[in-house]
């Protein structure tokens, strides 16, 4: 009777180590969902605040004034060129800023009355953030209003499968770069908003490939899960499906490098806890 108890007792741990696992990767899919629809509908999708620079392209028109209608680029000086009045510095303000700067200098040369002057950005290339790594579209991405880390990991379609919970940035400023580690979960799921750094022009953001571990041997599926949390020795077991009827518990081992990089083999307590390549492995039965 006890036997049949103690092995009851085994399946509901097992069951409820997959149950965690299964709520884990629930709690990632919601995540990447809730990252796709941010970049739908972005917090932030105004670009009244982006400031004009080096390499945008801009599209200027002037009420009633089609003759005047201009698309041109900033040049590295910060200026544009615009029928009447010349070269227009343009360089760190906004649209709004620059429309009514050329609205002003077309009134004050005597060419229009109060013209009434649209300024459209139809190409932002001045401001560019990387996002490399384990994202589903890494690459370079403009800066067309006031926007987060949040907001480019949105647009690089979310951290991938194989991405790492704790991702960094690498911001730029004055010449100098700073370092910020960031752990999605405890910003999406925490909401830990002070982890939401504003980034600028020039920034990076990585996503290392997450900790995994190995399992093999007498367990039901093999292969290499990632590794979450701490960890233990039962609990990667059970995620590999458990122990296979010809292994036992008696015979687990974790083969993993020491601090010199040689190959080491521990006899296992289910209780020890697993580190990022170790190899679990569960040996065969004698009897």
């Amino acid at each position: 009777m006890n036997i049949f108890r103690l092995e009851a007792r085994k399946l509901m741990r097992h069951d409820d180590a997959i149950f965690k696992f299964q709520a884990k990767v629930l709690m990632r899919t919601i995540l990447h969902f809730g990252l796709l629809l941010w970049a739908i509908f972005p917090l932030q999708a105004t670009a009244a605040d982006y400031q004009l620079g080096s390499g945008d392209i801009v599209h200027i028109t002037v009420y009633d004034h089609p003759e005047l209608t201009t698309d041109t680029r900033v040049d590295e000086q910060g200026k544009i060129g615009f029928p009447l009045i010349g070269g227009v510095s343009v360089a760190g303000k906004t649209a709004a800023a620059a429309q009514a700067l050329i609205a002003s200098a077309l009134e004050k040369g005597d060419f229009l009355k109060k013209p009434q002057v649209n300024l459209i950005v139809t190409e932002y290339r001045s401001k560019q953030v990387s996002v490399l790594g384990l994202v589903n579209k890494p690459g370079k991405y403009p800066l067309d209003s006031a926007s987060t880390v949040s907001d480019l990991l949105a647009l690089a379609g979310g951290v991938a499968e194989d991405g790492a919970d704790e991702i960094i940035l690498i911001h730029n400023q004055d010449g100098k770069s700073q370092k910020f580690k960031i752990n999605t979960k405890s910003l999406f799921q925490d909401g830990r908003v002070d982890l939401n750094y504003q980034v600028t022009g020039g920034d990076v953001i990585f996503v290392p490939r997450a900790a995994i571990f190995y399992i093999y041997g007498e367990v039901q599926k093999p292969g290499a899960y990632r590794l979450t949390g701490n960890l233990n020795v039962m609990q990667a077991v059970s995620l590999g499906g458990g122990i296979t009827p010809r292994g036992t518990q008696r015979g687990i081992q974790i083969r993993r490098n020491d601090k010199d990089g040689k190959p080491v083999k521990i006899h296992a307590a289910l209780t020890d806890r697993v580190r990022e390549n170790d190899v679990v492995y569960v040996k065969e039965s004698l009897f």
